[in-house]
């Protein structure tokens, strides 16, 4: 089965086309380096929690929206050898690439897939 990276980030609700426009940069280079597919979403419909939630895990603040992405990887071998490259290219050495958003807050990791329907 696919391997999946995902991640969840408090962008600021101003930089919406900065974090399109990033999203639509990094999420080119992934398949370029062996993605099936990138997926990014905006916020629109995510609550805060009384114990956890998606707002309270990245410290999300009133001028933040929530953001969701996901990469869709053939398997685990082609990720780590998709994301060494990308990491190697001059597209994304210090300052080419800005995050428009506090990476520190960021959660990300990698799912192996146990079930799809």
């Amino acid at each position: 089965m696919s391997y999946i990276d995902g991640m969840v980030a408090a962008v600021p609700t101003v930089k919406k086309a900065e974090y399109t426009a990033f999203s639509e940069k990094m999420n080119a280079m992934m398949l370029e380096f062996g993605a099936l597919s990138a997926t990014d979403c905006w916020g629109d419909d995510v609550p805060d929690g009384k114990v956890t939630s998606f707002p309270m895990a990245v410290k999300c603040s009133d001028d933040e929206t929530v953001c969701l992405g996901w990469v869709v990887w053939p398997d685990k071998a082609t990720r780590d050898e998709g994301i060494k490259k990308m990491m190697a290219d001059p597209r994304m050495q210090p300052g080419t690439a800005p995050m428009p958003f506090d990476g520190k807050r960021m959660i990300y990791g990698g799912f192996e897939m146990i079930v799809q329907v």
